[in-house]
């Protein structure tokens, strides 16, 4: 399985997402993000299960779903296959 990020933290302050992925630093306002995430209590927002493949955060307790990608906007472009292959 490829692994598209490394995850290192996710944690919030107020309408802050903080994250360190790859080794770099991000804030983001959730309340551009996600409404459920927004109007989330603390211990709902604390509950997140991290894809294995790096791909995405999940929050079971709100049934919401963010990319990594969509949060920190990264665009991958998929590698063409040489059909000879």
């Amino acid at each position: 399985m490829n692994k598209f990020h490394e995850v290192q933290d996710v944690s919030f302050s107020g309408i802050i997402m903080h994250l360190r992925i790859d080794g770099r630093e991000y804030r983001i306002d959730i309340r551009t993000q996600s409404k459920r995430l927004a109007k989330a209590t603390p211990k709902q927002r604390g509950n997140f299960e991290i894809s294995p493949s790096g791909y995405g955060i999940h929050w079971p307790d709100l049934d919401e779903d963010l990319s990594i990608d969509g949060l920190i906007g990264v665009k991958h472009v998929p590698r063409l296959v040489d059909a000879d292959a």
